[in-house]
């Protein structure tokens, strides 16, 4: 079945009817989910709906653009929720230069702090980088990402770049954008890298692929993700979904 690795459904996008989406996943072909906490709020509600659904994961980090609220007490507090059995990554974290807040260099601080929380937790790490692709490898390195592994998600640089991350051991998420006709990169990202290192998410509710685009995103269109990338590999769409759910579970230690 299809492994949604990257979904936010505690955002309020999904207030109107996030229990009745989530309990029919299964039956639409969706294996498993992991919720990926982003701010401090979210982190209690990454961990409930977990709790609630037994195909749902939770990764518990503070995203790039929320990492000003960030303290060391938090951390602290991060660090003993991780301990729960449904949550299986810290994240997502991350660098993100497209706004000019927060500062690039609180951004840094953190992004290396819950590094290093992830290495001393042992646990695989979910990273955000949006135009910050050199900084990111180098706090990667630095703090010894590849001790844990995890993935580089909704991937947007180059091949050569790629190659970079999947040699440290990571994964690269690979979402409804590669189904926009201005997805040239990525297209050419999928279709280097090998099956065996990229893994399916949605990031919804943003990002819905094509023919959805613009619309509110949801695990039940990972499908057109995956007839795509079968199209791009050449090779069948079930090959697709059964190799990266093997990948999936495997970085989640499932």
């Amino acid at each position: 079945m299809i492994f949604d690795t990257h979904a936010h459904y505690d955002d309020e996008a999904f207030d109107g009817d996030r229990d009745e989406l989530l309990a029919g996943l299964p039956a639409a072909g969706i294996g498993r989910v992991v919720n990926i906490a982003a701010s401090p709020r979210s982190i209690d509600e990454c961990l409930d709906l977990a709790h609630r659904f037994p195909h749902v994961y939770c990764a518990l980090g503070i995203h790039p653009e929320h990492c000003a609220e960030m303290t060391e007490e938090l951390l602290e507090e991060i660090r003993g929720k991780l301990a729960d059995d449904k949550a299986v990554a810290v994240g997502e974290i991350g660098l993100d230069y497209y706004w000019p807040e927060p500062d690039r260099e609180i951004q840094k601080h953190w992004f290396a702090r819950q590094l290093q929380l992830a290495r001393e937790v042992d646990m695989p790490v979910v990273v955000h980088s949006r135009e910050a692709a050199a900084d990111t490898m180098r706090i990667m390195k630095e703090n010894h990402a590849e001790k844990t592994g995890g993935v580089v998600h909704c991937f947007s640089y180059s091949v050569e770049m790629a190659r970079e991350f999947v040699k440290m051991g990571f994964y690269i998420g690979i979402g409804g954008v590669l189904t926009f006709k201005n997805a040239r990169k990525l297209v050419e990202v999928a279709k280097e890298i090998p099956l065996e290192r990229l893994i399916l998410e949605t990031d919804c509710p943003y990002l819905a692929p094509v023919p959805y685009r613009g619309k509110r995103n949801s695990s039940l269109y990972l499908p057109h993700v995956v007839t795509k990338l079968a199209e791009i590999k050449e090779i069948p769409e079930e090959e697709v979904i059964r190799v990266t759910e093997q990948n999936a579970v495997r970085m989640y230690r499932l």
